[in-house]
């Protein structure tokens, strides 16, 4: 979809344009000046006295045209960056409208495209706003449905009920582990995941580039009296490497990291059944790991051979069994609505095989296009449900989770995600993901170590975010975790002095 922007010139609205574009049209680009292939036109006046006052007018191939007003006053800034930022919102308002109205779609996050949307309502939050205030706020500037704005709240108010001291644990940390193994690569993933088949050199290589990194920022966290809330084992599949591989890598965790026996939660997901044994399970029990996950994804056999996981529904049975017999008592599964091939039938089918299990934690994923993955690079080969097909099924299992008993604690959104939904961690009482909501709300510093894994270190002071990733192919983290690990323990050093 070619969208001819006119009035307005500024490139930095390019790409807040281009995303709600691509909330109602595939592979849309956004031009301004001249575009002789345009599909839509859309002027756009953008007055910015003592109000900020908007206006769009968008004009289809059929002559027929749709306007949308918008008008606020300056909320005072300090900085350029805060200023365009309300003149964004502006364009964004009367752009989303007009597309609306041309499309006949409702957009239930508004002109919200960011991943994190709970983390407005903890902001207001922690400045004192009641919830009312807060709620009006996020209709008014974002125009985001009552129904989505109810959900975030129920989320913000379980993660405040489990993490209680969630906005006071900026000098702690949470450490992120990442093993960048698999058995196969799925169709739908742009996570470092390597067939580990036959690469036994490189995981060796690579398990000493990751224990080096956890035998310094061990040193590191234990000089400055630094604390650990969560850990948690990525990848990849950290249960892809051998069980002997898994104790000494743990024995390690322990011998570095402070106070190992006092974080809160330490999670191993475990998510392709196929790399589950009970030797592996011994493992954990040794080191007192019992949270993990096992990621059905779908229970159709047809699906999970079309997107490449080279294992059966029973086997997935068959492992959760294995595990909770063995001492797991806080198992989580993931789900993905929209898989190519399913609609409603599928994932009924889905939420009856679960049902069977009750594992502790639920997270409910909407496909997501990411532009890496196969399922993106060959579209017409994974055909999937459309946009209202996609609302029903996310419908669904919003029921399902309800009547069974699970709350929602944690949600975050993707950019290609289908009917432009969510993502959303639904959890039994006192069975939630303290890290899953550390990751998500961004109100402390986790430290990736591994291959691929990504830092995101956070100012104590300002909040401020500084990124950091270590490189995703093993190789090239081979040849430089040494100097990955002292960039990071640099920027700790800033943040922490």
């Amino acid at each position: 979809m070619n969208v001819l922007i006119k009035g307005i010139e500024d490139e930095r609205f390019e790409r807040p344009l281009r995303l709600i574009a691509n909330l109602f049209f595939e592979e849309s680009a956004i031009h301004f000046g001249d575009c002789d292939e345009a599909d839509l036109q859309v002027h756009i006046e953008l007055s910015s006295d003592d109000l900020i006052e908007a206006e769009a007018v968008l004009t289809n191939s059929s002559e027929q045209s749709y306007t949308a007003r918008y008008e606020h006053d300056w909320v005072p800034y300090e900085n350029e960056k805060e200023r365009f930022k309300q003149l964004k919102t502006a364009v964004s308002h009367v752009y989303l409208n007009v597309l609306q109205d041309l499309t006949g779609i409702r957009q239930k996050w508004g002109i919200l495209t960011g991943i994190r949307p709970t983390k407005l309502i903890h902001k207001q939050t922690q400045l004192g706003l009641p919830k009312e205030e807060i709620h009006e706020k996020l209709k008014k500037e974002y125009l985001i449905t009552d129904e989505k704005i109810q959900l975030m709240q129920n989320i913000v108010d379980r993660q405040l009920s489990v993490v209680p001291d969630l906005y006071d644990l900026q000098h702690e940390v949470s450490i992120y582990i990442g093993i960048p193994f698999c058995p196969t690569k799925c169709a739908y993933c742009t996570f470092p995941a390597y067939a580990i088949l036959g690469k036994q050199g490189r995981v060796d290589s690579f398990l000493a580039g990751l224990h080096y990194e956890i035998q310094e920022m061990g040193r590191w966290m234990k000089e400055n009296n630094i604390k650990i809330t969560t850990i948690y084992y990525g990848g990849g599949t950290p249960t892809s490497i051998t069980a002997e591989e898994m104790d000494a890598l743990y024995e390690e965790m322990y011998r570095s990291f402070p106070d190992v026996d006092k974080v809160r939660e330490v999670t191993v997901e475990a998510g392709r059944p196929d790399t589950i044994s009970e030797d592996k399970l011994e493992v954990l029990n040794k080191w007192n790991i019992d949270r993990i996950s096992i990621n059905p994804q779908s229970y159709t056999q047809e699906t999970l051979k079309a997107i490449g996981r080279h294992h059966t529904v029973e086997e997935t049975i068959d492992k959760f069994h294995l595990s909770r017999g063995m001492g797991m008592n806080n198992i989580n599964m993931d789900l993905i609505i929209g898989l190519p091939g399913e609609e409603l039938p599928e994932l009924q089918h889905s939420l009856d095989e679960t049902e069977k299990l009750m594992p502790e934690s639920l997270t409910v994923h909407t496909l997501s296009f990411k532009r890496a993955s196969e399922m993106t690079k060959n579209k017409d080969k994974y055909k999937v449900a459309d946009r209202l097909e996609i609302e029903k099924m996310m419908n669904l299992a919003e029921n399902w989770t309800k009547e069974h008993g699970y709350e929602p604690y944690y949600l975050y959104r993707q950019k290609n995600i289908l009917g432009n939904l969510e993502n959303v961690g639904y959890a039994l009482p006192e069975q939630d993901s303290i890290y899953n909501i550390m990751i998500m709300e961004e109100v402390q510093t986790i430290i990736g170590i591994g291959c691929g894994a990504a830092s995101k270190f956070i100012d104590p002071k300002t909040g401020k975010i500084t990124h950091f990733a270590n490189p995703k192919e093993p190789n090239a983290y081979n040849l430089g975790f040494k100097e990955y690990t002292e960039k990071k323990i640099k920027i700790l050093n800033d943040l922490f002095s």
